[in-house]
């Protein structure tokens, strides 16, 4: 998968490994004392792969992994690229927010419409919130750009630490 897709403002990936989930998982977990430039936290098969604060800016990525066992010797990779938890908890809030508002502007509207007053000022709202519902999803895509060197090397560092040939022959993660 390319990290030039389309419209998703998060990446995703998934493959089959040739390692059993619980190495995998170890694996990755023991890389945090041998390295220095990611901060590593696993919760059960969860990973989590950030860049340290001193390094991070506003749009800094995060891998999430989830490693699931198919068999005792194959696991299935499942990876997301993403921003920060707050910071995707205020665009999906900045979304939400607008949203309600157009609605809301709209019931206005019609309203008036159905009044036969004038609804001219509400479909004004109504066009500012999609040009505010535009600016969100490209400074999220602004975000994504800006992000992208952290996101190649969040995956070059997966790719060396499990020794995954999957991801670097099929490009699957960047």
């Amino acid at each position: 998968m390319s990290l030039e897709n389309e419209i998703l403002l998060r990446p995703r990936f998934k493959i089959e490994i040739d390692q059993n989930n619980e190495n995998a998982l170890k694996t990755i977990e023991n890389s945090k004392e041998t390295q220095k430039y990611f901060v590593i936290s696993r919760i059960d098969n969860h990973v989590f792969i950030r860049i340290p604060k001193q390094k991070q800016h506003f749009w800094s990525p995060q891998l999430h992994l989830e490693i699931d066992e198919i068999n005792a010797t194959r696991s299935e990779l499942k990876g997301l690229f993403g921003p920060k938890p707050s910071v995707w908890t205020m665009f999906m809030f900045f979304h939400f927010v607008v949203i309600v508002l157009f609605i809301g502007f709209g019931s206005w509207a019609y309203s008036n419409w159905t009044l036969n007053n004038p609804y001219g000022i509400q479909l004004g709202l109504m066009i500012f919130m999609i040009v505010i519902w535009i600016a969100l999803y490209f400074s999220g895509r602004m975000g994504k750009t800006k992000g992208k060197e952290e996101m190649k090397q969040l995956c070059s560092f997966l790719e060396n630490t499990l020794d995954l040939k999957e991801i670097k022959e099929k490009e699957e993660c960047v």
